[in-house]
């Protein structure tokens, strides 16, 4: 099994400095490798520029600029040129498949917050040593960092990566030969249908309310970003002031997404300890919340009829607020992790589904909360319907799997 740990660091000045300027100079070779593939596309009859051709050149680079890229791991840049290798090879998977290709562009030194070694000991060593609270670990060109390691390492260590978050930096170590650790058996099954009035409702009739981080935070992170727009463009990233501001922001979002996390993983270790089945819809969280389409006036050219943008915009944040991608992710982990199963179902009509009789109709939903059966009457909570049903759905797929 395969797991990741996530540990924050704590760098001296010198060292967060370093780093930073580690960020850099790998952003720098990223952004240099992305021109010379678009140079000789557009310039050199089309030709397409590889990553062992642009690896073989590393060498020469560090050699000519020592004090910038000669410095740093050679086998750290050479994850960053596969890392622009793996976006050319996405965008021409979706060219492909005819969707929207999304060519790779240049990155900011704001957004470039990754550099990855992908091998421990080349480049950066892991402390492995277990229980030693003056846990470090070793960059080259930084140092010795101090680790917060707040649990054991299980496995070996396979990659690294050292990640900046706002003002903070994070140390990520990927691990295989991870022994499971089952649960004792429960014997107990549930459905779950995810909502936003209700982050999820169980099969057994429990409701966990939607926490609504962004909601709690809008109008602390609405000033903040209104303060941030009154610098002016010719400004922007050069005053202390604006990166103060831009900083705020930071804040305010890093904090909702460490809200969401907590949450996510507190939600999902509750069902995995009572569960040995959790079923859910299997959902496409990209395609709702998806724009609408445009609806182009025919009487009147260049104008366009009511699309619904607006309600629908609402529904995407809340969607997204709840974070349902995220949970569902690291429920399948802690599953895996605790020896649990989890089943992904098709979601059609689940809140339009009679659990007594079976009818589906659209008129069964009668309103947001509540399921009123067309056929036989049969009257309960919608999402309480829905949950059973998708629970119902399950259990075909278990004894496949059985």
């Amino acid at each position: 099994m395969i797991r990741t740990y996530k540990f924050l660091l704590r760098p001296t000045a010198r060292q967060a400095s370093a780093m930073g300027e580690m960020l850099r100079d790998h952003c720098s070779l990223y952004n240099g490798a992305l021109q010379e593939r678009r140079d000789a596309y557009r310039h050199a009859s089309k030709v397409t520029v590889r990553y062992g051709a642009q690896s073989a050149q590393l060498k020469d680079i560090r050699a000519f600029d020592p004090e910038r890229q000669g410095r740093w791991s050679f086998s750290s840049q050479q994850a960053t040129l596969r890392r622009l290798d793996k976006a050319f090879a996405a965008f021409f998977k979706r060219v492909e498949a005819g969707r929207k290709p999304g060519y790779p562009r240049f990155k900011g030194v704001g957004h470039f917050d990754t550099v990855t070694f992908p091998k421990d000991g080349d480049g950066c060593r892991w402390d492995s040593t277990p229980h030693d609270p003056q846990t470090r670990v070793r960059v080259q060109g930084v140092g010795h960092v101090r680790v917060h390691r707040h649990r054991t390492v299980v496995g070996r260590v396979r990659t690294i990566g050292v990640k900046r978050e706002g003002d903070r930096w994070y140390v990520v170590l990927s691990c295989d030969q991870v022994p499971a650790l089952p649960l004792p058996g429960t014997g107990a099954m549930v459905g779950i249908d995810m909502g936003v009035k209700h982050f999820l409702t169980t099969s057994d009739g429990e409701h966990i309310a939607s926490p609504r981080f962004l909601g709690a935070a809008a109008d602390d992170l609405a000033e903040a970003q209104k303060h941030l727009a009154t610098f002016p463009k010719r400004t922007r990233q050069r005053t202390k002031k604006h990166r103060a501001a831009a900083r705020r922001v930071a804040r305010i979002h890093t904090k909702i997404r460490r809200q969401r996390l907590d949450h996510a993983h507190k939600t999902a270790l509750a069902l995995v300890r009572v569960h040995d089945v959790i079923a859910h819809e299997r959902l496409n969280t990209t395609g709702m919340t998806r724009a609408p389409k445009p609806k182009p006036d025919p009487e009147q050219p260049g104008a366009f009829l009511p699309n619904g943008a607006g309600a629908k915009a609402g529904l995407n944040r809340s969607i997204l607020d709840a974070g349902w991608g995220v949970f569902l992710a690291i429920l399948a982990n802690k599953a895996e992790s605790a020896g649990r199963t989890v089943i992904a179902v098709d979601p059609r009509n689940t809140s339009r589904t009679c659990p007594s009789c079976g009818h589906i109709a659209k008129g069964n939903r009668v309103t947001q909360a509540k399921f009123e059966c067309m056929a036989c009457g049969f009257a309960a909570n919608a999402d309480h319907v829905g949950a059973t049903n998708v629970l119902n759905r399950a259990g075909p797929a278990l004894r496949g799997t059985a």
